[in-house]
């Protein structure tokens, strides 16, 4: 079995007296390919907030390999290894594709001035050889407010990717790009994952895409983990049929 890189323990938190995360334990094993899948409102998305600093959980800790990370700052966790992709991509609107990459890896990079890797060819190679691998160098001079949904959501990815981390969270990862389009960015971005060998972790709604893409389920419910398995397990459970699938 894969060594855990995440690993939660015991955590608790509310929102308005709902509980978001009662107790929740889950490990996210090196290598992962893991879907949290479960009903809206469910808490898929605060255990996302939680691993990355966002929100800090009542009870309960968050450890990165080995180290713990709970309550610590987004920028302190994105420097150790943790990404994070969002719902709604995250981008510069004004600025190109590749001045967003640019951004990303001086901020990786920590450098003061963001306006000192836009000139140095390193990290401008680095950046398009990652757009390059994602499929989408040809936008590289776009400006992000010329571009699809479905584009966006590439290159919010690739913005992610570009701190190097050792484990990417996704939030809905397709959500608002059409059928015809999902399946070719998340054929893309698994292989890239490999490329990279970035363990991934990705809330999702769409069974297609958890059935053909994760190796791992868990269901997220009422603040629970119900079940965790293979997909073939776990969509084939009368409850996640029921309650998750609505069949």
């Amino acid at each position: 079995m894969s060594e855990a890189l995440i690993e939660a323990r015991g955590l608790q938190i509310e929102f308005g007296g709902v509980k978001a995360a009662d107790g929740v334990d889950l490990s996210v094993r090196e290598s992962d390919h893991l879907a949290i899948i479960g009903p809206n409102g469910a808490g898929k998305t605060t255990f996302l907030n939680i691993c990355t600093g966002y929100l800090r959980p009542k009870a309960g800790t968050v450890h990165f390999d080995g180290t713990e990370i709970t309550g610590r700052s987004p920028r302190w966790i994105t420097q150790r290894g943790i990404a994070r992709a969002f719902q709604i991509p995250q981008l510069f609107l004004e600025h190109t594709v590749i001045e967003n990459m640019l951004i990303a890896a001086s901020a990786r990079d920590r450098v003061r001035s963001l306006w000192r890797p836009m000139s140095a060819s390193g990290a401008r190679r680095e950046m398009l050889d990652l757009l390059e691998l994602m499929g989408v160098a040809d936008l590289a001079g776009q400006v992000v407010t010329a571009l699809p949904e479905g584009q966006r959501k590439l290159i919010d990815i690739a913005l992610a990717l570009a701190l190097k981390p050792r484990v990417l969270l996704m939030d809905e990862p397709t959500s608002g790009v059409s059928s015809q389009e999902k399946f070719q960015i998340m054929d893309t971005l698994i292989g890239v994952l490999a490329h990279q060998k970035v363990t991934a972790v990705f809330v999702e709604h769409d069974m297609e895409m958890v059935e053909r893409y994760a190796e791992r389920v868990a269901v997220w419910d009422a603040g629970k983990i119900r079940i965790e398995g293979t997909p073939a397990e776990v969509l084939a459970d009368a409850g996640v049929q029921r309650d998750v699938i609505g069949l």
